[in-house]
């Protein structure tokens, strides 16, 4: 069973610190990018960051530059998100995406695979 299981969410103060993990398994994922996305409940999905197959190109949704970081295991494929100076308004479920086509992560909408993701909570 092909499966991406995110980890690392949680309740954090304002200005805080998080990093989700991203373990995929059940398949090679070494051709595919990957990436993250969130929802809040009664809105759109939201692109954050996604990484290149080969680690080599990152792209990142505005509001996360400078404060989230994305990266990648290639032996593993398993990817990282680095949150730092957190906001209430992060707070959300954070999802893993799978896609072949790195753009496809980037519009949040139709991947290829999705975790079942993961509650961030920042508290004010």
């Amino acid at each position: 069973q092909v499966q991406l299981v995110e980890s690392g969410g949680g309740l954090v103060e304002v200005g805080g610190s998080l990093r989700l993990t991203c373990t995929p398994s059940g398949r090679a994922f070494d051709t595919y990018a990957m990436g993250w996305i969130r929802q809040v409940p009664g809105k759109e999905r939201e692109f954050i960051a996604v990484i290149s197959k080969d680690g080599g190109q990152t792209y990142y949704a505005e509001f996360g530059k400078g404060r989230f970081f994305i990266s990648r295991d290639i032996a593993n494929s398993t990817v990282y998100l680095q949150m730092n100076n957190l906001k209430p308004e992060d707070t959300a479920v954070y999802y893993c995406a799978a896609d072949l086509r790195l753009w496809s992560v980037v519009a949040a909408r139709e991947v290829d695979y999705w975790g079942r993701g993961t509650q961030v909570t920042v508290s004010s």
